[in-house]
């Protein structure tokens, strides 16, 4: 059988059993001076009494799941825990607190405001409010022995007064401006620290304290806006000169880099003009023999072409040397039939002449003829003969002479007159 449910019946029974003993009593004193009827009666009121006292006073009590039930004896005065489930608590004889075992929340939410009733004091003396959290837990081993002293209200009487003094205390040691941003995470540690140290003494478990928001004085505020303009303006010059400085310093070592570089690369380029002319060295000592073959070789070839030149010079010389032979043959065989020629050609034109002379001295008029036809083909030539009387050669065909008409007449000629 489960313990808890033995000690609830052992509970009841002795419950029931004093009432009876009690109820004996009295019906015992009853029958000593009223007799037994009356005696009866009383313990029957008695029994009801008890009874209706239990029905409205029931001695089972229920433990919600993560809460934690301490049941005191008043008679005895011993102490038991009980977890989630029933208990036993008679009424008059058990005192019974319940305890939750969760993690709780406390926020003091009059001081979360700087103009509100409980504001805190920063070391300047301002004020100013803070939105803190306190999450916390009852100790499950502290709990029994602590269970007579702890009050009913433990936010309010046990953690208030506590985190107020602690928090009071810590901030009244910093700035504003130090409570507000620089020394924000210091802060938040020391009230931890201190704060759980205070509370462990009350058998209750520091979770974690957590910092809001800051709420600041409206004058403070405006001030502290225009000193972080001003210190974001001086940071971002800071900034700004420190890139400015780093760039300095990277085109210093870039142009390190480029020394550096530079250097290597002339390095690099005077070994490999080195390497370049010890290889030319060395292929100079198979380069100049071939060289000197070459030019050899190259004398010989000139050699052979000079050979081959004056052989064919004597050749064309020959040659010329022939053709001049035939040449002056022909023209002399040239010559000497022009010769012949000039001579049958003198000789027929003689003859010609001759017999010209002749027939001109026959017809004295052919001179004309043979001068005209000498003369173009675009004159007309008239051939008349002389006039008798010594006048005009035409005057005959120009009617001036009637008696060259009758007794002498005319041959026209058809010819070519000039233009």
């Amino acid at each position: 059988m489960n313990p808890r449910l033995t000690d609830i019946a052992q509970s009841i029974s002795a419950a029931f059993s004093s009432a009876l003993h009690g109820a004996q009593n009295i019906g015992t004193q009853a029958a000593g001076r009223a007799g037994s009827a009356r005696g009866l009666l009383i313990a029957t009121a008695a029994v009801g009494a008890v009874g209706y006292f239990l029905w409205t006073h029931p001695p089972v009590q229920n433990v919600a799941r993560g809460d934690v039930a301490i049941r005191t004896n008043q008679l005895t005065g011993s102490v038991g825990e009980f977890r989630d489930g029933t208990l036993m608590a008679l009424p008059g004889l058990h005192e019974v607190r319940a305890f939750s075992l969760r993690d709780q929340v406390y926020q003091p939410t009059d001081s979360s405001k700087a103009n509100g009733p409980a504001p805190f004091q920063s070391i300047e003396g301002m004020s100013l409010g803070v939105d803190l959290t306190v999450r916390y837990a009852l100790d499950p081993s502290k709990i029994t022995a602590l269970s007579k002293t702890l009050p009913d209200d433990i936010a309010g009487q046990v953690l208030q007064p506590a985190v107020q003094g602690v928090i009071y205390k810590v901030f009244t040691r910093y700035t504003v401006r130090e409570i507000f941003s620089s020394k924000r995470a210091e802060i938040q540690q020391i009230i931890e620290a201190e704060l759980k140290t205070k509370l462990a003494a009350d058998g209750i478990l520091l979770r974690a304290v957590q910092m809001g928001k800051v709420d600041l004085p409206e004058d403070y505020r405006r001030g502290m806006d225009n000193l972080l303009s001003e210190e974001l303006a001086t940071e971002k010059m800071r900034y700004t000169l420190a890139l400015k400085e780093k760039r300095v310093k990277e085109t210093e070592l870039d142009a390190q880099a480029e020394k550096v570089r530079r250097e290597t690369n002339a390095q690099a380029a005077a070994s490999e003009q080195v390497i370049a002319a010890k290889a030319q060295e060395e292929a100079m000592k198979h380069v100049l023999p071939f060289k000197q073959k070459q030019i050899e070789q190259r004398l010989l070839e000139a050699e052979a072409q000079k050979q081959a030149h004056i052989r064919s010079a004597e050749g064309n010389a020959q040659a010329r040397r022939i053709e001049a032979v035939g040449e002056a043959d022909s023209r002399q065989k040239l010559a000497d039939a022009e010769a012949y020629r000039l001579d049958r050609v003198g000789k027929i034109n003689s003859e010609q002449m001759a017999r010209e002379g002749v027939l001109i001295s026959r017809h004295p008029l052919l001179i004309q003829k043979t001068m005209a036809d000498k003369l173009s083909d675009k004159i007309t030539v008239i051939i008349a003969p002389p006039s008798t009387s010594g006048g005009f050669i035409a005057a005959g065909l120009l009617g001036g002479s009637t008696q060259a008409k009758a007794g002498r007449p005319a041959e026209e000629t058809n010819g070519k007159e000039a233009e």
